[in-house]
């Protein structure tokens, strides 16, 4: 008796549109510095109503967020899906909360113009805020570039210049204990440089994840 066996055939993929939710990190990936270029210049400025229009739009970026992770989710549940699509969603989990927690550091920047620190900064202080600012508005960019090429390998420049912002960092937290200020005002101000540097590790960060996805161009739209 002759037995036949059935090998079983593994499912194919089903095909599935990421054009809508690459639109959404991009958009996500833009917020951050186009916000924090903004948020920056209202602090050094002193532009209370700028920042205050900042925070009062800063749901936006949490609406688009749970937006993202839903299509993500419901794209999950479509399986079987092909391993370039399956990475390419894990890494836009990953991706996505860690944007919003940049956004978020942009927020408390401007939040701080409120107090009127600028008043309180050396000239010195006030230039090396200024270099934290055009420094990591352009490694945010930089990120976003990245996203978009599929170009894990940026990271490394992104690590050299989130070195160059760790050094300004330490400048600026040199300068403001030289400075005789209150111990209030020290401590926020000291928050401000803490956040731009938080937001030079966060750029490197989501740039590093893109290795995962494995590939070097951007998803289907």
């Amino acid at each position: 008796m002759v037995r036949t066996i059935l090998r079983r055939r593994e499912p194919e993929a089903v095909p599935i549109d990421l054009g809508e939710i690459d639109a959404g990190v991009r958009a996500m990936f833009a917020h951050v510095p186009e916000r924090l270029e903004a948020a920056s210049a209202a602090f050094l400025a002193g532009d209370r109503d700028a920042a205050r229009g900042l925070v009062e739009t800063d749901p936006t970026i949490d609406a688009l967020q749970n937006d993202i992770e839903a299509m993500v989710q419901t794209a999950l549940l479509r399986q079987p899906l092909a391993s370039a699509q399956l990475r390419y969603l894990v890494t836009v989990l990953r991706i996505v909360p860690e944007l919003e927690r940049s956004a978020d550091l942009v927020e408390h920047i401007a939040l701080r113009t409120q107090l009127a620190l600028v008043d309180r900064l050396s000239t010195a202080s006030r230039d090396l805020i200024g270099q934290m600012s055009t420094l990591a508005v352009g490694m945010w960019w930089h990120a976003a570039s990245a996203f978009r090429d599929r170009r894990a390998s940026a990271v490394e420049s992104l690590r050299a210049q989130d070195d160059q912002l760790d050094d300004l960092h330490v400048q600026l937290t040199a300068e403001l204990a030289a400075e005789r200020l209150d111990s209030s005002v020290a401590i926020e101000l000291g928050l401000v440089a803490r956040f731009f540097e938080r937001l030079g590790d966060h750029a490197v960060n989501v740039t590093a994840r893109l290795a995962y996805i494995g590939v070097e161009e951007p998803a289907a739209s």
